[in-house]
């Protein structure tokens, strides 16, 4: 354990969080997705929910401030256009862990490539369809 940091964030997600750099993609994905297949690199996180992890991980990755949209989730039946409670609640939850960073849905099309081409993909227990987040690793400046 350590102070400060949540303790839902193990290890080996700690590790990867501090090994990507800026512009490195992590994907956190729901229990559907098939993430053994798709990963480069896999952390499983069995037995968790998708915001408990994904709350975590914002507490401590600073996100990229050099695109347009640095946090991006999947979509209703992968249409942008179409958004669940759950991406609500995905919505919601990075409004307060970091305001001023907005959620860009994408269509499946544009999803699923970037999942497979991150950094790390970290498999959760979500049972929600369609919930899966790509956070953009940003740098920490040094008035931060």
């Amino acid at each position: 354990m350590l102070i400060g940091i949540p303790s839902i964030l193990g290890p080996e997600l700690l590790a990867t969080l501090r090994a990507m750099g800026h512009g490195d993609e992590i994907a956190i994905v729901d229990g559907n997705y098939p993430a053994q297949e798709h990963a480069r690199r896999l952390v499983r996180a069995d037995g968790h929910g998708l915001l408990p992890l994904l709350e975590a991980i914002l507490k401590v990755l600073p996100l990229d401030d050099d695109v347009p949209y640095a946090i991006s989730r999947a979509s209703q039946f992968n249409d942008p256009e179409q958004a669940g409670p759950f991406h609500h609640r995905i919505e919601a939850l990075c409004g307060r862990i970091k305001p001023g960073y907005a959620v860009q849905p994408l269509a499946g099309a544009a999803l699923y490539p970037r999942i497979r081409a991150a950094h790390t993909i970290v498999a959760s227990s979500e049972t929600a369809l369609y919930a899966n987040v790509i956070l953009r690793k940003g740098v920490i400046r040094e008035n931060q």
